[in-house]
C-alpha cells in the first residue's frame, strides 16, 4: 500500500488542477491512495506562533505528510510562479525549523493551466523550493497540461490521448516513492 499526500494548488472550486489530480488518482496502480489535504483553511504562516501557538489546520496537514510514502504537488501558474496558498501551506508544513515534514520525501511536481504556456514557471519555482527542502523530485517525465481548458469533458475526465501519458507519470511516480 502506498500513500501519496497530494497538494492542490488551486483552490478554486472548478480547479484544473483538481481534475488533473483526480484523473492521475484514477490511473494509479492498485494499492495507492491519494490523501489531499486541505490548504485552504491555514492561516497565513506568522513565524511568531509557529512555535507557541502552532495551527492545528498545519499540524494536521505535517501528520498527513509523515505518514505518506511520497508527495504529490498539482499547481497552476499564477504570474509566473507558484500560487501564494500553495506556498504558504509548504512554508507551515517546512516548520518550525528543525521540523521539515518535506525532508526527504520522495515527490512529484505536476501543473495544469488553461493558457498555451503551460506551468512551467511555476513547476521550475517549485522545484527550487522543494530541493532546498530536501526533497526527491521527480524530474522525468514532467507534465505541463496546457490548455487543459479543453482537455476534460464535463466530469472532468480527460478527453483525449493525455490519458496513456498520465498513466505513464504517476506509474513511474509510485516506483520512484517505493524505490
Amino acid at each position: 500500500m502506498t500513500q501519496i499526500a497530494v497538494f492542490v494548488g488551486s483552490i478554486r472550486a472548478d480547479s484544473l488542477n483538481k481534475k488533473l489530480a483526480k484523473n492521475l488518482e484514477e490511473l494509479a496502480p492498485v494499492g495507492v491512495t491519494f490523501m489531499y489535504v486541505d490548504i485552504a483553511s491555514l492561516p497565513l504562516f506568522n513565524q511568531d506562533v509557529e512555535v507557541s501557538a502552532y495551527p492545528p489546520e498545519a499540524q494536521a496537514i505535517k501528520d498527513i505528510v509523515v505518514a505518506s510514502d511520497g508527495v504529490l504537488f498539482v499547481t497552476p501558474e499564477y504570474n509566473r510562479s507558484i500560487p501564494g496558498v500553495l506556498k504558504n501551506a509548504i512554508d507551515w508544513v517546512s516548520r518550525p525549523w528543525g521540523t521539515n515534514s518535506f525532508n526527504g520525501k520522495p515527490v512529484g511536481v505536476v501543473g495544469a493551466s488553461g493558457s498555451t504556456l503551460g506551468t512551467a514557471l511555476a513547476q521550475s519555482h517549485l522545484r527550487s523550493i522543494l530541493l532546498y527542502l530536501n526533497t526527491k523530485v521527480l524530474g522525468q517525465p514532467e507534465v505541463y497540461f496546457a490548455g487543459a481548458h479543453e482537455l476534460f469533458d464535463e466530469e472532468g475526465v480527460v478527453i483525449d490521448s493525455s490519458n496513456e501519458f498520465l498513466k505513464k507519470y504517476i506509474d513511474t511516480l509510485v516506483a520512484h516513492i517505493n524505490s
